[in-house]
């Protein structure tokens, strides 16, 4: 289920229900969960479930589903299974306990959230997730610059400036010296909510003149 991607009040009155109805909620980071839990007033038992999960974590879920335990699974933020290890899950339930219903449960997404005040043609768009770290930059990003479509990704504190400046220097080798706009949007529904609209050399200069501006979690968009 979908769970707010930064301000609390975004959750749906379904998905309180639902979160009230469950025998325990499976969660990326309990740390996290907990905090929408208690705004809320709901205590269920919480089982951390992630990318590194052990093998005996998954057959002790699966385990619980076939008891008949109703298990509500949520992210830190935003929709499970979007860049996210819960497809993972979901996928493993769907091959080994194929009479399990499995209810999705819409909401907040940080991406459709960019996506919406982009301005950019949403009709068709292209979603790639992070960047790599390491290996692979390099082709990611001549992949966005080549795109027909909007392209949205996310990225982190850490490389915004990085990413930004490996971007600039794919689109200006494939655009055809053509100015691409970007919409570059830092904490979205959080209380330092900022959204930021240009070229991308224009975005960088207005990110390093305030070096807050760098910290939060960034979704970016760009359309040539």
């Amino acid at each position: 289920m979908a769970t707010p991607i930064g301000n609390l009040k975004d959750i749906t009155l379904r998905a309180i229900e639902i979160l009230k109805e469950a025998d325990f909620i499976l969660c990326e980071d309990s740390r996290q969960t907990i905090k929408l839990l208690q705004k809320y007033g709901i205590s269920k038992p919480l089982v951390s479930y992630f990318q590194h999960s052990k093998v005996a974590k998954t057959d002790y879920i699966l385990e619980q589903l076939e008891k008949g335990k109703k298990l509500a699974l949520v992210t830190d933020a935003g929709t499970p299974g979007i860049s996210d290890p819960g497809n993972q899950l979901i996928e493993l339930v769907v091959s080994r306990l194929p009479d399990v219903q499995i209810i999705p449960l819409p909401g907040p997404s940080a991406l459709v959230a960019a996506l919406s005040v982009s301005g950019f043609p949403t009709d068709k768009f292209i979603f790639m997730g992070f960047p790599p770290q390491k290996k692979g930059r390099e082709k990611f990003f001549k992949k966005v610059a080549e795109a027909e479509y909007t392209v949205t990704f996310y990225e982190s504190t850490h490389r915004i400036l990085k990413t930004l400046e490996q971007l600039g220097k794919s689109l200006k080798t494939n655009t055809f010296n053509l100015k691409p706009n970007i919409v570059v949007c830092r904490e979205l529904t959080k209380k330092f909510e900022t959204i930021y609209r240009g070229s991308v050399d224009e975005i960088i200069e207005q990110l390093n003149k305030d070096k807050n501006a760098l910290k939060g979690e960034f979704v970016i968009a760009v359309w040539k």
